[in-house]
């Protein structure tokens, strides 16, 4: 099972962070939200700061916006996901420039998106060439 961190994780189901983590749940990922003020999404416990996740995950799909993910860049690089999604209005050049000299791969997609198309999986685990 892979582990997905949601950054900007919500419980408002019209925000696609939500439908991520419900598409994410029901397909059968180890779904890790992320969000310092919500204590559950749909009974999925919430860690408050990229800091609480136990474990370094496969992917981290980000639904916060540029200001915001380049405030947690360091935390962000020591998490040390395989994989970060950069989903519709969250690109950020200069920290996806240093996540990508770490080694972790960028993909610039709607996780909903490739998701709902079965993409997901084989998104994720594409080799860089």
């Amino acid at each position: 099972m892979k582990t997905v961190v949601i950054l900007g994780a919500s419980d408002k189901p019209e925000r696609y962070s939500n439908k991520a983590l419900l598409l994410l749940k029901e397909k059968g990922y180890d779904v890790v939200p992320v969000n310092p003020t919500l204590e559950t999404i749909e009974g999925i416990p919430v860690v408050h700061a990229l800091s609480d996740v136990a474990r370094h995950p496969d992917v981290l799909t980000v639904y916060v916006n540029p200001e915001r993910s380049a405030a947690l860049a360091d935390d962000i690089l020591a998490l040390s996901p395989r994989v970060a999604i950069f989903n519709p209005d969250t690109e950020n050049d200069a920290l996806e420039s240093r996540l990508a000299e770490a080694g972790i791969r960028i993909v610039r997609a709607c996780s909903v998106v490739l998701l709902t198309t079965d993409a997901f999986e084989s998104t994720v685990t594409q080799k860089t060439v």
